[in-house]
């Protein structure tokens, strides 16, 4: 993520607590996504699970009105083992 904050002119602000703060009344009261998650603005992009950097950078486009990225090309032995 630090690296689309010096991408795209947004502000990138992780926060991280042990397992258990996510699991309390206070915290479900706060209406925020299941950790792990990630938000821009207001919109979940993923909750409860990773998500993938071109999703993540195609939100953030959508977010400050600009184009998609384009895919990332996999090369043969990426696509086998799902990696980039």
């Amino acid at each position: 993520m630090p690296r689309l904050g010096k991408k795209y002119p947004v502000e990138i602000k992780e926060i991280s607590k042990p397992k258990p703060e996510y699991q309390t009344d206070e915290y479900f009261e706060l209406d925020l996504p299941v950790a792990p998650a990630v938000m821009v603005g207001d919109e979940i992009v993923v909750e409860g699970e990773d998500v993938s950097e071109y999703d993540l950078e195609a939100c953030i486009c959508r977010h400050l009105d600009l184009p998609a990225p384009e895919p990332s090309k996999k090369s043969v032995f990426g696509r086998f083992f799902k990696k980039y």
